[in-house]
């Protein structure tokens, strides 16, 4: 070897050496950025989990995984109802100010594309996202009608996720097929595929029974109200549909299908990291758990459907583990707003007593007064658990914490900074989700058909319509410290701090953001 062969070898040999250590530098940064998993309950209220206080509804996994978890006691959804509070975890921007209201079937995509997301975050730092589950945020294009027959899109595909498989809306509404990316499983061309708030009549496609017309095509349990439109598998919809039914899903074996989705994506991406936001249909109405499940609470088909949430939760932790990935991985469980028992079905779980509707004594939102679309604590404060071995210390934490701040709190670890106007009304509550701060927000917005907002121990609920009578103010004002069922309306006794309060509330909202 002659001297000029000689030094090419030897430069060969260093940039093998640096391109070598190049990828296990890359190597170490991916194992160092942790994977994140939303496990996100539909309709579970704080009191419908063994940890928080659930006595009739066994949730064994559930309670496990608080056990090494963060468990918060004053952790929120952003509003009281499913299409607003998933808008905000999402897109970190208060529904309300985009007019997020619970979406018909067939609605446009209600996220803007052109907005910084939650997935979009964790894009920018290098993972692969997914979105498994339920959705409620609308497909298609506004003012164009969506072609279920071709791509169904835009979609979660353009706010920031690599893969989707979703329930379209909720079980409740058509279209009862899922969606894989732009496309409708098993979808057979020659039966093609109408949804809509309009009774089809298509000769080309399968006809569903009417249940304003002929209820008695309602086997599954009756409809109590609105929810008897195209019946599907003995269960009355909202909205109507035509064709698909080579595409149907199976209500009692949706669970399923979610979790062999979840984990089929977890194996496939063990090697990178993710981001999972798997939101699963449990435990919204139809309740229709697997039969394996059912009688497994004593409280009939929605306490077995929350056995069925918690099997869930359970195989996508055995799965983390099975692959090596609970060390690394945050593991985040919360739900999309507060309880609701009777919704529009009469699958027996609402039993009226002489002070409050009830599940045969179990209360769903626990010691907190509302639920589902009201404004009080039951309504928002959901069960909200933070796992991440060896980094987050498990035990309980009091900090005031929302869904709202996830996405600054995770641009924050992952060093992706927020320009001005994104995600505004998010902010950086890492450390309070971390177990380093027991404070948590100072103040925070609530949202169901009114807002309101916390201030340490004050909590003020605005009126739907602002009216002041004699320079009195309207509105309710409650001490939580004191009164944590919120019974008693304190405005009279401390006029200024509601004036404070409501002031801060209606600055917020003009504003246009809550994060400065």
């Amino acid at each position: 070897m002659n001297r000029r062969e000689f030094i090419i070898a030897v430069v060969l040999c260093v940039v093998c050496f640096v391109l070598l250590g190049c990828g296990q530098e890359l190597q170490t940064s991916d194992a160092k950025r942790p994977n994140v998993v939303i496990i996100y309950g539909d309709d579970v209220g704080f009191g419908d989990v063994g940890v928080y206080g659930a006595k009739m509804i066994p949730t064994p996994n559930i309670d496990r995984l608080a056990n090494e978890s963060l468990m918060f006691t004053d952790g929120h959804c952003t509003a009281a109802t499913c299409s607003p509070s998933r808008f905000s975890l999402l897109t970190g921007v208060h529904g309300f100010r985009h007019n997020i209201r619970i979406l018909s079937p067939d609605a446009p995509l209600s996220i803007p594309t052109d907005i910084l997301t939650l997935p979009k975050v964790f894009k920018k730092a290098g993972y692969d996202t997914a979105v498994i589950g339920k959705w409620h945020l609308g497909l298609g294009e506004k003012g164009k009608k969506t072609d279920w027959n071709g791509e169904v899109k835009p979609g979660p595909l353009e706010v920031g996720f690599d893969y989707s498989f979703l329930l379209p809306a909720t079980n409740d509404r058509v279209p009862c097929v899922y969606l894989e990316n732009y496309r409708v499983v098993n979808l057979d061309p020659d039966d093609p595929l109408y949804v809509g708030t309009k009774k089809p009549d298509d000769p080309r496609s399968t006809l569903y029974p009417d249940g304003t017309e002929t209820p008695e095509a309602m086997t599954y349990y009756m409809n109590t109200h609105g929810h008897n439109r195209s019946v599907i598998n003995g269960i009355g919809r909202i909205g109507y549909m035509a064709g698909g039914k080579a595409a149907l899903w199976d209500d009692e074996t949706m669970a399923d299908e979610f979790v062999k989705q979840a984990k089929k994506y977890i194996k496939s991406h063990k090697d990178k990291p993710f981001f999972l936001y798997f939101s699963s249909q449990d435990i919204h109405v139809p309740r229709a758990p697997h039969p394996r499940f059912k009688g497994k609470s004593e409280l009939g088909f929605r306490g077995d459907a929350m056995v069925q949430f918690d099997w869930s939760t359970g195989q996508i932790m055995k799965m983390l583990a099975e692959n090596g990935l609970t060390e690394n991985t945050i593991v985040i469980f919360s739900s999309d707003n507060g309880p609701v028992y009777d919704d529009g079905y009469d699958d027996g779980t609402t039993v009226k007593t002489s002070t409050a509707d009830n599940d045969r004594g179990h209360y769903g939102a626990g010691p907190y007064r509302g639920g589902k679309y009201q404004i009080y604590e039951g309504g928002t404060r959901v069960p909200f658990l933070i796992r991440w071995p060896g980094k987050i210390k498990p035990g309980k934490s009091d900090a005031l914490v929302s869904q709202m701040d996830l996405v600054a709190s995770f641009a924050k670890l992952l060093d992706v900074e927020l320009g001005q106007d994104e995600a505004r009304d998010s902010r950086d509550n890492l450390k309070a989700f971390l177990g380093e701060d027991q404070d948590g927000l100072e103040y925070m917005i609530e949202e169901a058909r009114q807002l309101a907002i916390r201030k340490g121990k004050w909590k003020y609920v605005a009126p739907k319509k602002q009216k002041k009578a004699k320079g009195k103010l309207s509105g309710e004002l409650y001490n939580l410290k004191d009164d944590i069922a919120e019974k008693d309306n304190v405005i009279a006794m401390y006029p200024e701090r509601a004036a404070e309060m409501a002031g801060l509330l209606d600055k917020l909202v003009s504003d246009g953001r809550v994060r400065q």
